[in-house]
């Protein structure tokens, strides 16, 4: 199929209804055909599970059990660097926010104030900052975790569409990472401000954070907010923070600052939850 094709064929689909259905098909627990299903998607994909917490697939009562699965005790080792990567996945995009602009794919940005919600001083927070748009792929480990200590501060429900996120669609949607349903996370890090998006996407049957759980559905069509402002929620660098049932990408901003990222994070290479990502320059 071309990739135009691809594209078009997404302002048609009934994108809510198709992850709606797979949301439900993702949580039964169908005995030995989700068996089946879960050893046909590590075949397909190449999932690796000698690096899960628990490697047979046949102990796995529902498929989002399995997609959402713990890998072994220091099967991530973290860094020495002021940022780690949050997540295992593949670099779509990164480097410095122009103005409010977040640069997505040739001829294609989006405004920060659009990622967030509408929040205009939220998003005057990050201007001329930094940003960092991370892909995760269906064999990719789901769980996302904490690129530097913070403390929550916020937590912003943006309903939207659900285009799928991968490069063809970020390619041919204009402005995909900010008309996506999506779940944004502000933290106060030692580095300053820091927003986490979890963004969602075609068959992504709900987005989860360790504090809430499980945050769509339900999926009213209004922004929801929650703020922790008289809470302690406090993180430390690799602290899992949520997870994707079902895979997605996550949109980092950064305030304008000293921070560089590492000379081989570039565009479309693979990355691992954990590795440097980003250092603070003098």
């Amino acid at each position: 199929m071309s990739e135009r094709l691809f594209v078009l064929m997404q302002h048609v689909l009934p994108k809510k209804a198709l992850t709606s259905l797979a949301g439900f098909g993702a949580s039964l627990r169908g005995g030995a055909l989700t068996t089946a299903f879960i050893r046909w998607f590590i075949g397909r994909y190449g999932v690796n599970m000698a690096e899960a917490a628990q490697p047979d697939p046949a102990a796995y009562p529902s498929f989002n059990e399995f997609f959402t699965r713990p890998l072994k005790a220091g099967a991530r080792p973290l860094a020495k660097a002021d940022w780690v990567s949050p997540v295992d996945g593949a670099i779509s995009q990164l480097g410095a926010i122009d103005r409010d602009q977040v640069f997505q794919a040739k001829g294609h940005s989006y405004s920060t104030t659009a990622l967030v919600g509408g929040d205009r001083a939220l998003a005057a927070q990050f201007e001329d900052g930094h940003f960092a748009t991370l892909y995760l792929s269906p064999k990719d480990y789901h769980r996302i975790h904490m690129p530097c200590d913070g403390r929550l501060t916020r937590m912003i429900h943006v309903p939207g569409e659900l285009f799928s996120v991968n490069p063809a669609t970020a390619r041919g949607v204009p402005g995909l990472f900010a008309r996506n349903e999506r779940v944004v996370c502000v933290f106060e890090t030692p580095h300053g401000p820091m927003v986490l998006t979890l963004v969602g996407a075609t068959v992504v049957g709900s987005m989860a954070t360790t504090w809430h759980g499980v945050v769509n559905p339900p999926r009213p069509g209004h922004v929801r907010e929650w703020t922790y402002h008289d809470q302690v929620i406090e993180f430390k660098q690799g602290d899992e923070m949520g997870r994707f049932l079902l895979g997605s990408t996550v949109v980092m901003l950064f305030p304008k600052g000293p921070l560089s990222f590492m000379p081989d994070w570039q565009t479309e290479r693979a990355i691992r939850m954990g590795e440097a990502m980003a250092r603070r320059q003098a």
